[in-house]
């Protein structure tokens, strides 16, 4: 799954670019989560680095898509950047803020998916940590960005993603040394979760991946700063 925001304030260019990535999804095979920031300001107030691409809309009133972009690129050094123009002057600053490309407005879908390939190429080719579970049909190489959560229960780990769950034997302290470095935190002694999936923190717990889990008085100092850490310092 690609996770897409798209940062821009006429509501005709986001359902356009919506339905692109409709048919861009069916085309490529390629699953796409869509969030939707109405402008710059906005995505800024609200970002968190989930995000695996910024459709981002340069002219923007409250506060243009270069601006928003620099900050956004402190606290996200990942994500990839796509801006949306008129004005082809705009794409050498944008390199300036470490962004892929741009589309030039009127947006056709044929340019659309070309930049669109090259995002899919750019995340494939990133390096991604996976861990060897065990299947019904052998081993499965899984991604550890597709992990939501992980649990121990009679001394078998229990490996959840958004669809499916596996179980390998191992230890929990093992296995969070094996993800060392890799935003995984503990909310109690039972539980490692994948910071990137964090979708609330409710009082004494926090939701990932559909559950509500709990945190613990013991971890809760280390998890949150865990997760502020994660999410630029506040949430931003």
């Amino acid at each position: 799954m690609i996770r897409v925001a798209i940062v821009e304030d006429d509501p005709k260019s986001v359902e356009l670019l919506r339905s692109y990535l409709a048919h861009y999804e069916r085309e490529a095979g390629v699953k796409a989560d869509v969030t939707v920031y109405t402008d710059g300001a906005e995505a800024v107030d609200h970002y968190t680095p989930i995000y695996d691409v910024l459709l981002l809309d340069i002219e923007m009133p409250r506060l243009d898509g270069m601006t928003a972009a620099g900050w956004i690129r402190a606290v996200d050094p990942d994500v990839i950047i796509i801006f949306i123009t008129n004005m082809a002057k705009y794409a050498i600053k944008g390199y300036e803020v470490g962004a892929l490309d741009f589309v030039l407005k009127p947006v056709t879908y044929f340019a659309f998916a070309l930049k669109m390939d090259k995002v899919v190429a750019t995340l494939k080719s990133r390096e991604q940590r996976s861990l060897l579970v065990p299947t019904e049909d052998g081993v499965l190489r899984l991604s550890t960005r597709d992990i939501t959560y992980i649990e121990v229960i009679d001394h078998q780990l229990q490996i959840h993603t958004e669809h499916k769950v596996y179980t390998m034997p191992g230890t929990l302290t093992g296995m969070e040394e094996t993800l060392a470095g890799a935003s995984f935190a503990r909310c109690n002694k039972g539980y490692l979760v994948n910071l990137r999936h964090v979708a609330e923190i409710k009082g004494n717990s926090v939701v990932v991946g559909g559950a509500e889990l709990l945190i613990s008085r013991r971890r809760r100092e280390e998890f949150l700063a865990a997760v502020s850490a994660y999410y630029g310092g506040g949430g931003r």
